[in-house]
């Protein structure tokens, strides 16, 4: 299979399935409510929204709103170049299709935040399921949409012995985010990057691969 073709394939199945989970749960699960997968009380499905950061963050209102879709934006324009050129530059099938799990991730939340203020109607806690197109219009408008997240795993949920300083009685909870498939997409591109590709970041040695490949067509 090409390379072109395998992340291609791989940006359109994440956006697909993190689409579909999220139109789901929108319109299936009232909000801040949810059920535990396959039984187990550590995986959870819990829905909630956030103003567009990664793993249940917001930032800075309206106005931070706007700013964040469009640097997401920008931001996914700019992995779209450099998927491009990696491609050009025929690089190797898991930094390609690492990126690819990057762009689909953005490129999800992205979105969210483009469209769903225009196609859903508002979720609240202890409201009713939130609809799709509604006849009234969505909840907002182009770009201030909100992130559907749902995927929960609190491993760990415990209350902190009192002998230890500061945080001791209090209530410890880990994994405690609730996040997305996007954010997964995202978080698995990077961290393959890191492990796996540091190359990418290193100049010297990618100008030393291409005066190689230089000399050898010469």
């Amino acid at each position: 299979m090409k390379k072109s073709t395998a992340v291609i394939l791989t940006i359109l199945i994440v956006l697909i399935i993190d689409q579909a989970l999220k139109i789901y749960t929108k319109t299936n699960i009232l909000y801040g409510d949810g059920f535990d997968m396959l039984g187990l009380s550590w995986a959870k499905i819990h829905f909630i929204e956030n103003d567009g950061m990664a793993f249940g963050l917001s930032f800075g209102g309206v106005t931070g709103k706007y700013i964040l879709s469009i640097f997401r934006i920008i931001m996914a324009a700019f992995l779209l170049y450099i998927l491009k050129n990696l491609l050009d530059q025929n690089e190797t099938y898991g930094l390609i299709i690492s990126f690819g799990l990057i762009i689909a991730g953005a490129v999800g939340n992205i979105i969210d935040c483009a469209f769903y203020g225009l196609i859903f109607s508002e979720s609240f806690f202890h409201g009713g399921l939130a609809t799709m197109f509604p006849s009234e219009g969505g909840y907002g408008s182009f770009l201030t949409g909100k992130v559907v997240d749902m995927l929960y795993f609190p491993m760990v949920d415990t209350i902190l012995p009192e002998w230890i300083p500061i945080w001791g009685g209090e209530r410890f909870e880990f994994f405690r985010p609730v996040f997305n498939i996007a954010d997964s997409a995202i978080t698995v591109g990077v961290v393959s990057i890191l492990l796996f590709h540091r190359r990418f970041f290193n100049t010297n040695e990618k100008t030393k691969d291409v005066n190689e490949q230089v000399a050898i067509q010469d």
